[in-house]
């Protein structure tokens, strides 16, 4: 019962109307999000990268390469810090807010755009209504777009996580059954919500055989704990 009234509360900060416009131009998946690599062991092996600078000075760029897909979020500085974080990016996740806000937060590292590389699959968490407005403007309209400019980044823009990881019901259950937290018992507790780096974290568990992950907060370890 409760959870029914979780839901109904974060159902009052969107319309219905338009999430179900965005909702309705989602493609449908021919294959799954990521699929093994021929010749291989048969099982798909991830590395979940964050960006909060641990990883400075680790070396293990190749190590992280070394994995069949790379999953990063929001600004993944990587130009010039190869060694540390690796090259690759597989899978991009973003909230609309992030991929706009990165370049400027993360300029000083040289942080430009979102990651582009050939193959990659951009994962969008709908946090807010802009959102929905943002895809339904980058399918639809892109001269009307709040942020035009990024379309350039979605020549494979694929809403998978919608179905599987950032619905209504998903999220809920995430914030009130399994990320306790002290804020969900103060009024402002709708806000609350896992980071993108813990949406990252969960999408590749949800999708991957093995999840290696590096440069996540200390804070990560009792929930890694509870997953090992």
């Amino acid at each position: 019962m409760h959870d029914v009234k979780c839901m109904s509360v974060l159902m009052s900060f969107f319309s219905f109307a338009e999430v179900m416009a965005s909702v309705k131009l989602i493609p449908k998946p021919k294959e799954p999000l990521l699929l093994p690599k021929p010749g291989a062991d048969g099982c798909i092996h991830c590395a979940v990268v964050g960006t909060a600078g641990i990883l400075n000075g680790s070396k293990v760029g190749a190590e992280i390469d070394a994995h069949d897909y790379v999953f990063r979020m929001n600004g993944a500085v990587i130009k010039g810090y190869e060694e540390d974080v690796g090259n690759r990016t597989s899978v991009y996740v973003h909230t609309e807010h992030s991929i706009a806000a990165s370049p400027y937060f993360f300029g000083k590292y040289g942080y430009k755009s979102a990651p582009h590389d050939e193959g990659i699959k951009y994962v969008l968490i709908p946090e807010a209504m802009r959102d929905f407005r943002c895809y339904f403007n980058l399918k639809v309209s892109v001269k009307d777009a709040v942020f035009p400019y990024l379309s350039v980044f979605y020549f494979f823009f694929f809403l998978y996580v919608w179905f599987v990881f950032c619905s209504f019901s998903i999220e809920a259950f995430f914030i009130r059954r399994f990320l306790k937290s002290p804020n969900l018992n103060e009024t402002f507790w709708p806000l609350v919500r896992p980071t993108n780096g813990a949406f990252t974290l969960f999408l590749a568990l949800h999708t991957c055989d093995t999840v290696s992950y590096y440069h996540l907060y200390i804070s990560f370890k009792p929930l890694l704990w509870l997953i090992t």
